[in-house]
């Protein structure tokens, strides 16, 4: 769909993928609803639009609680008067840890944020946006949906699900005037894991390829305005993504090797 003139929300505005994304909705002519637990991160970006402020709304909103996110689509409605488009960006990540060493409050939170903030959001949106001549919806998930990564094991299986509720969606969608499109974002040069208040791994001196922000959120929208079924980000994103189809054991006895080495 052309995003010139279309109203779009995005979670987890208020730094990295999803910051950038808003930013580039804005460059492509959208007016944009910033979605984000801490109104002083969505300040930063709102400044950071500049001379496009002026088609920003500011939303703190906590997107695993329920009733928050149900006033949310009268709020953006008042300020932009449609919906057009939901981008889910919001997401954390835990302790680079095995499973059995996380605190059951740890899990929950990944679970709560990843999953049921991804699902908050659609469940609450999709009727508005099946208002709408045409309509998109983007998820993200993750590489580590694709295939888990050990140390990662909860991260990985909330990235899993958001992948089988997404293209679920895009199943049940598929006659109307939403288009679906699910995002597999590898290695991010964003600080995911200060946000989510953990402490980064060691990669051993060795350097790891990452792609941008800023050509991550060209794909997003791109993505987006073409209504594509998956988006995968970086290369280490399109190997991974063939090496597991090709040859599941090896690819994640791979993974779970390197991981291994780093944590």
């Amino acid at each position: 769909m052309r995003l010139d003139g279309k109203v779009v929300v995005v979670t987890g505005a208020g730094n990295g993928i999803g910051r950038q994304t808003a930013l580039t909705l804005l460059e492509r002519g959208a007016r944009v609803a910033l979605v984000d637990l801490k109104e002083d991160w969505l300040h930063e970006t709102r400044e950071l639009a500049g001379d496009r402020a002026a088609r920003v709304s500011l939303h703190v909103a906590d997107v695993t609680d329920s009733t928050v996110v149900g006033a949310l689509p009268a709020a953006v409605t008042a300020e932009h008067g449609q919906i057009d488009g939901l981008i889910n960006v919001a997401g954390v990540i835990h302790r680079f840890v095995p499973v059995l060493d996380l605190e059951r409050s740890e899990i929950e939170r990944v679970v709560q944020v990843n999953l049921w903030g991804v699902m908050n959001m659609c469940l609450t949106f999709v009727p508005e946006l099946k208002k709408r001549p045409e309509a998109g919806l983007v998820n993200i998930s993750s590489l580590s949906g694709l295939l888990p990564f050990a140390g990662q094991t909860i991260y990985s299986t909330t990235k899993g699900a958001v992948k089988q509720f997404s293209e679920g969606l895009y199943q049940e969608l598929a006659d109307s005037n939403v288009s679906v499109t699910t995002v597999f974002p590898g290695n991010i040069s964003t600080n995911l894991s200060g946000n989510s208040g953990v402490a980064m791994i060691d990669a051993g001196g060795r350097k790891v390829r990452a792609t941008t922000p800023e050509r991550t959120a060209e794909l997003i929208v791109s993505g987006m305005e073409k209504g594509s079924f998956r988006v995968l980000v970086g290369q280490d994103a399109n190997l991974l993504d063939r090496l597991v189809r090709l040859a599941p054991r090896w690819a994640t006895n791979l993974v779970a090797k390197q991981m291994r080495s780093v944590l």
